[in-house]
This record gives C-alpha cells, structure tokens and sequence, in this order.
C-alpha cells in the first residue's frame, strides 16, 4: 500500500530574497515564518515570531524591540497600497519594545514607527509612516492612516473614535507580556538557524 505525503490546503507562499538577518539569542521564530528582501531584519531579546507571520524588509530595516510578539498570518513591511508611482517606498518598520501584532495585522513600511508597550489588534492596518506613541492600543478592524502621528496611551476603535487610555496597568500589561511569551516559548518550536546565512 502506497502512502502519500499530505498536503496543505494553504496557497503555496512565494518567497523572494532572503533577508539578512540579526537575532539575539533569546528569541523564539517558527520554522514557517516567512523573512524576505534586501535590508536587516532585527529582533531583540526574548521576542517570539509566531508561524506563518511574514516580514519583508524590501523597502527598508524592520527592528523588532525586547518581548515582542508577532501572530499569524501578520505582515510586517508591508508595501503601501496607495503610493504613486512617484512617491518613495523607502524606509523600514520599528517596533518597540513589548509590542504585540495580532493576527491579520499589517504594518506598512515607510518610516513607520510604532512605541513601546503598542496593541495592534487582529486584522488591524498601519499605514506607512505612521508614528504610534508608547502604549497605544488598536482594537481590532482599526485603520491608522498614512503619515499619522498618534499621541502616547491613546486607543483607536475600528469605528474611527479614539480616547485616551487611563487605566495605568503598563506593569502589568508588561508582567502578562512576559508570562505569555514563556508559554509560547514552550509551544512554538523555534528555528532561528534557519534563517541565519
């Protein structure tokens, strides 16, 4: 009896250049993630990368900060939508530290910056070089528009409304940050020399 190897029911990814790339140690990438384009992918300390999460450095560096997590199926990098032929695609993606992208997120590149402390909610889009300030949380289905520039603890809703965050749980947000990446540590199996030249 012949077996057959199974397969996936996913589109095959079509990958470009390999990335180079500069990881610390610490860091936990799933084998499936997807690192392209010409330019450095930086991830700090004790970051997670979960599978199937893309991140393209083809228009510029990305740098991931300390106790990051990235989800599924997300997109760092991403290249803007809307740019003339014209315009400049320059410019990469700076995450902070203890930021976490949820899934379906996009962060288009550009000189995008996003703080310390951010939320960016499932399916949620970062428009390029846009400029989240420390602890701002996006809830899910929310647009941050190119170019603009958001104040520290500020909350954006899917609806367009935004308010300031004044619940003063930052510790705490980044106590849970760091438990949850040690589970994760311990169910994603991690790679990272695979994607070392």
């Amino acid at each position: 009896m012949a077996t057959s190897k199974r397969q996936s029911v996913l589109p095959r990814v079509h990958s470009g250049p390999k990335a180079p790339v500069n990881f610390s140690s610490s860091i936990t990438i799933a084998e499936s993630a997807l690192l392209t384009g010409n330019h450095t992918i930086n991830i700090s300390s004790e970051s997670v990368v979960h599978p199937r999460a893309k991140l393209h450095s083809s228009n510029g560096r990305i740098t991931i900060g300390r106790r990051c997590i990235v989800h599924e199926r997300t997109t760092i990098g991403a290249t803007p939508k809307d740019l003339e032929p014209s315009e400049s695609r320059d410019g990469g993606v700076v995450l902070g530290d203890y930021v976490t992208v949820e899934v379906g997120a996009d962060i288009e590149s550009g000189g995008t910056v996003i703080g310390d402390g951010c939320h960016i909610g499932v399916g949620s889009r970062v428009g390029r070089g846009a400029k989240l300030g420390k602890h701002c949380v996006l809830t899910p289905k929310s647009t941050v528009r190119p170019e603009e520039v958001v104040p520290d603890f500020t909350v954006i809703y899917s609806n367009g409304i935004r308010r300031p965050d004044r619940r003063g749980v930052i510790d705490l947000k980044n106590k849970a940050q760091a438990r949850q990446i040690e589970v994760l540590r311990k169910l994603i199996p991690s790679n990272p020399a695979k994607f070392q030249p």
